[in-house]
């Protein structure tokens, strides 16, 4: 028997063997550090008898394929630990997940955070129990027997659920029964120190809110006691960075429950943000030639059902409103509307590209449990636009898009991304449009666009549109995932179904081609990251109060309202405080709001028409003449300085 290793090297056996034995074979080192066999290009456990020609890798915990399994194997030692807490609990489903795991459990009393360190604490004498964990096999009525027998009412309706020809396997672990798939670890012992029980959340049975409310135990798992430590170092620091947090504080956005989940409010200092970033994009594209508009936030049914968002989005949609005679929805996006201005007129390829801009508001039906602050609501604002183009066009419109992009990266700091190619599954007929030509065309048209720019990047199936690919650009953030900021999508599919036309050089009659784009994404999505990456404190040329005049006492308001007023006619962002607090007492607020420049006022400024300057981030910067204070930070807000 021949098996094959990763590094190509091949080891001969004249026995069946199983993985973990093999793996001692190569290196004592590597059995007890493997938490995973990969056989013929499947996931197995090490306990696995390989019996003929095969190929092996074997994975530890250093691999995210091996991580994947130790924090299997955690989530069972966490599901068992809590059976023997409560022994009332039902289990439903505890996978691994992208940093740590999570078991959804109903418990028949509510359980707090504060139990939480005790269920650690029965994980860590279960690790120490060394129990075996023993894959076993049952057909479809005894797995449902032995489900129903231990009253485990979501594993019945998992198994039910399975196909008729499903492999149905269990894992035993001392007097620990689950149903899983696995793979797992050799024992509870390979979980080791590394873990912790982080948090609570209640998650709806299968993700739908017509079901049982249940309790998510969330968790996380490492190789290394220092890998952990600075897992949870990155968790604090994102708290703090929450923009959650820090928009509550420096009073830039509210949510209200009578006004709904996902439907936040911006006040006066956020609004001002807001329409900072509105103004900037909106005067880029001018620039470029884009021509912006402004349409309603509703359409019919039949709108979207000519387009296939009914067919292909309506999950992600509000519930139709019916009026009158038509039946109506909140849009979740813009591209119907504007497909139909390009419809209104007459168009020659001499006048295309056609480039339709607009700040829109939309809508989309989220779950509440995906809900985050402003980065991730029910109503929000894309920086969208449609580009009707020619297919000679296509190239040069995408390139000038792709320029846009990083133009305003280079403005906003932004140097940590990667581009992402997104295609379709070909697979799923239900979420993409169903026009494998088409599709065809579409990808190898893109990618022939993003070689020959030179572009740097990966491909992800399954990540397109449904009316076609994309270009993905995702940034990674100072803490958490890479978030997707901006986008560009090239679409054969919606002009094709809105009939739009154009009349070519020949007078023939030609169908165009649309780039869906949008540069910020949304306005709310992009606040959210610029305020976790300044943690508030914006430069000078965002920040919505750029300045903070302190007069010393309230004898020295009326020069406090001077150096104010003509701070205000030359357009900077001012505020007087006028407050009788003692100076002190005004200094410490002003750094808490993170303002970039506080202005000291007394006799001695008045006397001679200066200003004592304190910078956020230099502190105490000297008196200065109003005048060349004044000049100073107009340039510093003109040349959009990112200090």
């Amino acid at each position: 028997m021949k098996i094959t290793l990763k590094d190509g090297s091949i080891k001969e056996y004249d026995r069946p063997m199983r993985a973990i034995d093999i793996a001692a074979d190569i290196s004592e080192g590597l059995a007890r550090m493997a938490c995973l066999a990969e056989i013929n290009g499947e996931s197995k456990d090490l306990r696995t008898e390989i019996n003929q020609d095969a190929t092996l890798n074997i994975f530890t915990a250093r691999d995210p394929e091996g991580l994947r399994a130790l924090r299997h194997t955690a989530a069972h030692v966490m599901a068992q630990a809590v059976l023997r807490l409560h022994p009332d609990a039902k289990l439903a489903i505890g996978p691994a997940i992208a940093d740590g795991f999570y078991y959804d459990i109903d418990f028949k009393e509510p359980l707090s955070e504060e139990e939480l360190p005790k269920i650690e604490e029965e994980m860590k004498k279960i690790i120490k129990e060394d129990l075996p964990l023993e894959r076993y096999i049952l057909p479809r009525e005894e797995a449902l027997a032995w489900a129903r027998g231990e009253e485990e009412p979501y594993k019945v309706e998992l198994i039910s659920d399975l196909p008729e020809d499903s492999i149905i396997s269990f894992y035993r672990q001392g007097d620990f029964v689950d149903l899983c798939a696995g793979p797992h670890l050799m024992s509870t012992k390979g979980v080791g120190k590394a873990f912790k029980v982080m948090n609570l959340a209640g998650a709806y049975w299968r993700g739908n809110s017509k079901n049982k409310m249940l309790t998510r135990i969330y968790a996380t798992a490492f190789n290394k006691k220092e890998e952990l430590e600075e897992h949870l170092r990155l968790l604090e620091e994102a708290k703090l960075r929450d923009h959650r947090k820090i928009g509550k504080e420096l009073q830039l956005f509210m949510s209200d429950e009578l006004v709904g989940k996902g439907m936040p409010m911006f006040l006066p200092k956020g609004y001002t943000l807001w329409r900072i970033l509105e103004d900037y994009i909106r005067d880029k594209e001018i620039t470029l030639g884009y021509q912006h508009v402004l349409t309603p936030c509703v359409g019919t049914v039949e709108l979207y059902k000519t387009s296939g968002h009914w067919d292909h989005y309506q999950a992600n949609m509000f519930p139709p409103m019916e009026v009158e005679d038509e039946v109506y929805v909140l849009r979740p996006m813009n591209c119907p509307h504007h497909m139909r201005i390009f419809a209104a007129q007459p168009h020659s390829y001499r006048n295309l590209p056609v480039r339709i801009g607009e700040i829109a508001h939309d809508f989309r039906y989220e779950a509440s449990g995906n809900l985050k602050g402003i980065e991730r609501g029910r109503h929000f604002c894309q920086n969208d636009a449609h580009l009707f183009v020619t297919p000679d066009q296509i190239k040069e419109e995408f390139s000038k898009v792709v320029d846009l992009i990083f133009d305003t990266y280079k403005d906003f700091g932004i140097t940590d991304y990667r581009c992402v190619l997104s295609l379709r599954d070909p697979a799923d007929k239900e979420k993409y449009h169903d026009d494998d030509a088409m599709w065809d065309a579409a990808e190898n048209a893109l990618r022939e666009v993003l070689k020959d720019l030179g572009l740097d990047y990966t491909e992800e199936i399954g990540e397109a549109a449904f009316y076609g690919p994309k270009l993905d650009v995702n940034v990674k953030p100072a803490v958490g995932a890479e978030i997707t900021l901006s986008t560009c999508q090239l679409d054969f599919c919606l002009p094709a179904k809105f009939q739009l036309s154009y009349i070519d050089r020949d007078n023939s009659e030609q169908t165009p081609v649309v780039l869906h784009r949008a540069i910020l994404g949304s306005l709310d999505r992009f606040m959210a990251y610029l305020i976790e990456e300044t943690m508030g404190a914006f430069p000078t040329w965002l920040a919505p109060v750029q300045v903070k005049v302190l007069p010393i006492s309230e004898k020295y308001l009326e020069y406090g309202r001077k150096v104010t007023q003509e701070l205000l006619a030359a357009g900077v962002r001012v505020e007087l405080d006028e407050r009788g607090e003692k100076i002190g007492y005004k200094i410490r607020e002003a750094q808490s709001q993170k303002i970039p420049y506080m202005l000291v006022v007394g006799q001695k400024e008045e006397e001679e028409g200066t200003v004592a300057v304190r910078s956020r981030s230099e502190g105490d910067m000297g008196s200065q003449d109003l005048m060349e204070f004044k000049e100073k930070v107009l340039a510093e807000i003109a040349g959009r300085s990112r200090s």
